[in-house]
C-alpha cells in the first residue's frame, strides 16, 4: 500500500514509501541522505513528527534538480 499524505497542497511521504515514487532511490541511500542532512542539504526535505520522518516530495525533486 502507498502512502502519500497531502497537507496544505504540499505531498510528504514515509522513507519506507519513497522507493515507490522514485525508483532510484532506495531506502538505504534516504537513511544516508537523512543521517547526512546537515552536510549535504536534505534537511529541507525532511519534516519530523516525532519519531516519524516524513519527506517533503516537491522540495526533494527541488533539491534533486539543485544536485
Amino acid at each position: 500500500m502507498q502512502i502519500t499524505t497531502v497537507v496544505k497542497n504540499k505531498r510528504y511521504s514515509t522513507v519506507k514509501d519513497m522507493p515507490k515514487h522514485y525508483s532510484s532511490f532506495t531506502i538505504s541511500s534516504k537513511s544516508w541522505l537523512i543521517f547526512n542532512e546537515k552536510t549535504n542539504g536534505f534537511a529541507q526535505c525532511i519534516k519530523r513528527l516525532g519519531k516519524k520522518i516524513l519527506i517533503d516530495l516537491d522540495a526533494f525533486e527541488e533539491w534533486v534538480n539543485k544536485q
